[in-house]
């Protein structure tokens, strides 16, 4: 995201959200003694102990070290949760940029001192400030990991990888001479519509779309037209990594939009599976892990906040999510990521990232996220 983006959407941040009646509460100014537990919202593989590969494992001795047990909750779309935020009972959440600022913006969250976090001086520059959530020069929580939505396909129909997201949005024979048709998926949550939008602004620049984020009437038609005429095409709307690989394994899907994580899965699994980045570019994600408002254990919260900007942790989790770490150090601090890691993951294509983020009405200059949520429920329901 370019500097001017990002001081335009923090300025736009500030103006949303310190014209409200939102007042920021007090950060922390000390930390007392450790309450025993932490209670997590995670997106799935973001916080490993080592039961799926021992190797990977940045939770037990972080439990030894604070004597905070951690308890994870999966959650699949940033609707989930900010709908689990809403409810509480949660410390933290690895909230994602469409739903960080809702958050803040619903006062789900509070600001946090980084004076309590030593490691917050290894976080990368460009993430410092970001606007998805830094508001009125408050930090909303600490950076965690970033990455692109990838075009996730299968290496035996497509021998060379793909250059247009088109195999997925518009029906065609594939490589195998076979149609696309029932064959590719694309994601269950209206925040998809960016990516419709993006291919669009490459594809058909008289439409005007500068941000996939910020439709007028006339270019939200026109994404929405795209994707009813996907529909048909769609094997199924995917939120489960776990039933999105098994999808690719055994139901005949050979292309969708997806995270690094299947793919180093299914890799994993000496599936022949690739990933590609095509020449439209990519929606991403950076993700911010976000203190609850009400948090019951507010000291383990921060502990773990302060152990998660470590370049080793930083490193492991980009090497088992196939995401790039927030800390640059760790593109050397990890022998699981390795060397190249960062490199191959992508980390010097930031700039190239429509990071994910939620649409704002504007003063009705665009077309808010509300209305992205109901058309998207309604074009997945094939209306």
């Amino acid at each position: 995201m370019s500097a001017h983006k990002t001081a335009v959407l923090s300025a736009l941040a500030t103006a949303l959200f310190t014209a409200g009646s939102l007042q920021a509460a007090e950060p922390l100014q000390s930390l007392g003694k450790a309450e025993g537990q932490l209670d997590i919202i995670a997106w799935p593989g973001y916080i490993e102990r080592g039961d799926t590969d021992k190797a990977y494992d940045w939770v037990t001795q972080f439990e030894q070290d604070s004597g905070c047990k951690v308890n994870v909750k999966t959650a699949a779309t940033s609707d989930e949760m900010v709908s689990l935020m809403a409810k509480g009972g949660y410390d933290l959440v690895t909230a994602s940029g469409d739903a960080s600022l809702r958050l803040v913006a619903g006062k789900r969250v509070q600001p946090i001192n980084t004076a309590l976090i030593p490691n917050w001086k290894n976080v990368d520059e460009r993430l410092k400030d970001a606007a998805w959530h830094t508001v009125a020069g408050q930090h909303y929580g600490t950076p965690y990991q970033w990455g692109p939505n990838v075009l996730m396909y299968n290496a035996d129909i497509f021998k060379q990888a793909p250059t247009s997201w088109s195999v997925v949005f518009e029906e065609q024979t594939l490589p195998d001479g076979k149609s696309n048709k029932g064959r590719v998926q694309a994601y269950d949550g209206p925040i998809y519509i960016a990516d419709a939008a993006l291919y669009l602004k490459a594809t058909q620049p008289a439409l005007g779309i500068q941000d996939p984020y910020q439709l007028n009437e006339q270019q939200y038609a026109a994404v929405l037209q795209l994707l009813r005429a996907q529909q048909p095409l769609i094997h199924r709307y995917w939120h489960d990594v776990t039933v999105q690989m098994n999808d690719f394994k055994n139901e005949g899907v050979v292309a969708s939009s997806a995270w690094p994580y299947q793919v180093n899965a299914l890799q994993g699994e000496k599936q022949a599976i690739a990933s590609t980045v095509p020449g439209e570019g990519a929606t991403g994600w950076a993700d911010t892990t976000m203190l609850h408002a009400e948090a019951k254990h507010p000291v383990c919260a921060y502990k773990w906040m302060d152990w998660s900007l470590q370049p080793k942790v930083q490193g492991d989790v980009a090497a088992w999510f196939g995401s790039l770490p927030a800390v640059p150090a760790a593109c050397q601090g990890s022998e699981l990521l390795g060397a190249e890691g960062c490199k191959t993951n992508g980390f010097d294509n930031f700039a190239t990232i429509a990071f994910w983020k939620t649409p704002q009405a504007e003063g009705g200059k665009y077309v808010p996220y509300s209305r992205w949520t109901q058309d998207y429920i309604a074009i997945m329901g094939g209306r």
